[in-house]
C-alpha cells in the first residue's frame, strides 16, 4: 500500500557479515526505490544474532547513512534466530481486547523461554468452526480462532534498541526477517496465490517462509549460512578469515592440488543447507496435507553460491527462483546502475521488505 512521505520509514536489515539500507518512496508509477546500500562489517561484530561490538557496528551504519544521504531517522529492522519464535495456535474465540489480557497466559505453554525474558506479540488470523461438524452440534462448539504468536527475547531487543539508539536513530518497527522477506514478496509479485517457500541464507542464518494465497503458515530459522564455508576453508587452508572469504567467492585462486578440498567444502556445506530445507518442506507437507508447495524463491547472499540452486531443485523436484524485490519497484535509471541492483537483489529482499513498512504499523 503507499505510504505516505512522513510515515515512511528506512529499512535497515543488520546481517552478521553486512548492513543492507533500503528507503521506498510513492513515485508517478507506483512504489519507487528511492535509496539502498550495503557495507560490510567485521566478521566477529554479530554472532548468531547478538551484536558483539556496538561501536564499530554503529560506526558502520551511520557511514552507510552519510553516503546514502539519508536523512530519514525512523527506521524498521528485524531480528531472527534463536531468540524469536513464531507460532500458530488455535485457541478458543475472544474479542481482542480480552486477548491482548490474556495472551501472556496462553502463551506460556507454547513459548521455551520465560515469559518474563520475552516480548510478545500476535496476529489473529483466522475465525473459524469445523465444517465436518453438523449443525446442530456446531451450535455447542466453542467457536475457534488462529492466533499467530510471536515472542522474541528481551536481550536480543534491547541490544538492538541500543544500536540505534548509539546510531542517532528512532526504531520505530521491530519485525522478524520471515515476515519482512515476505512483504518483499508481496511486493515482487503481482497475484498471491498458490503455495511458496521463501528461503533467504545469510551469512549465519537460514530462514524459511512458506506463505500460502498470501498468508504465512510455516516459518523456520536455522544456523546455516555463507560463514560455515568460510570458516572451513580457513581451517582446510589455515588461512585468514579475508583471505578465506576472497578463495569462496573466486577473488583468490586456489593452486591446482587444493581445488578438489574446496570443492568438498563447498559441496558437504550446500548438501547440509539442502537437507535442513527439505526436512522443512517434508514438514509441511506432513502437517497440511491439503496444500502442495509450488516452487521455491531464493533471496541471500549465500544463496549465489555456485550450483546451489540447480542441485536443491534437483532434490526437491520443485521449480527454484531468485526473489527479486526490485521487480515491481519503479527505478529511475539515473540513480541507480542496473547490473549492481540485479546483482544486489537477491542480498536486499529483507532491506526493501522492511522499507515497506510504515509508522502506525503494529
Amino acid at each position: 500500500m503507499p505510504v505516505s512521505k512522513k510515515n515512511q520509514l528506512v529499512g535497515i536489515d543488520i546481517g552478521s557479515h553486512s548492513i543492507k539500507v533500503a528507503e521506498i518512496e510513492e513515485g508517478k508509477q507506483g512504489m519507487a526505490l528511492k535509496n539502498f546500500g550495503m557495507i560490510e562489517i567485521p566478521s566477529e561484530a554479530i554472532v548468531e544474532g547478538s551484536i558483539k561490538e556496538m561501536e564499530i557496528v554503529s560506526s558502520a551504519l551511520k557511514n552507510l547513512l552519510k553516503n546514502l544521504r539519508i536523512k530519514n531517522k525512523n527506521l524498521a529492522t528485524s531480528i531472527s534466530g534463536y531468540s524469536v519464535i513464531v507460532k500458530k495456535i488455535t485457541i478458543p474465540q475472544k474479542g481482542e481486547e480480552d486477548l491482548e489480557e490474556s495472551i501472556q497466559n496462553e502463551a506460556e505453554q507454547y513459548i521455551p523461554f520465560d515469559i518474563n525474558d520475552v516480548n510478545l506479540d500476535f496476529q489473529i488470523l483466522t475465525s473459524e468452526i469445523k465444517e465436518e461438524e453438523e449443525e446442530e452440534e456446531r451450535e455447542s462448539k466453542e467457536e475457534l480462532m488462529d492466533v499467530l504468536l510471536v515472542a522474541a527475547k528481551k536481550d536480543i531487543v534491547e541490544e538492538y534498541i541500543s544500536l540505534f539508539h548509539l546510531s542517532e536513530l528512532s526504531p520505530i518497527v521491530l519485525d522478524i526477517d520471515a515476515f519482512a522477506l515476505q512483504n518483499a514478496y508481496e511486493i515482487s509479485n503481482a497475484e498471491q496465490t498458490g503455495c511458496h517457500a521463501l528461503v533467504h541464507i545469510g551469512a549465519q542464518q537460514l530462514t524459511i517462509n512458506v506463505v500460502q494465497e498470501g498468508v504465512s503458515i510455516f516459518t523456520r530459522d536455522s544456523s546455516y549460512g555463507g560463514a560455515q564455508i568460510t570458516s572451513e576453508i580457513q581451517n582446510k587452508f589455515e588461512t585468514s578469515y579475508e583471505e578465506a572469504e576472497k578463495i569462496k567467492l573466486g577473488a583468490t585462486p586456489v593452486e591446482l592440488d587444493k581445488k578438489a578440498v574446496l570443492e568438498d567444502i563447498f559441496s558437504s556445506t550446500v548438501t547440509r543447507w539442502v537437507q535442513e530445507i527439505k526436512r522443512a518442506l517434508d514438514f509441511v507437507a506432513t502437517t497440511f496435507v491439503d496444500i502442495k508447495v509450488d516452487d521455491i524463491l531464493l533471496s541471500g547472499g549465500s544463496s549465489l553460491i555456485p550450483g546451489f540452486s540447480k542441485y536443491l531443485g534437483m532434490e526437491t523436484g520443485l521449480k527454484i527462483d531468485t526473489l527479486n524485490p526490485f521487480a515491481n519497484l519503479e527505478i529511475k535509471e539515473k540513480l541507480f546502475d542496473a547490473a549492481y541492483l540485479n546483482y544486489c537483489a537477491p542480498i536486499a529482499a529483507i532491506s526493501v521488505g522492511l522499507a515497506l513498512r510504515s509508522i502506525g504499523d503494529r
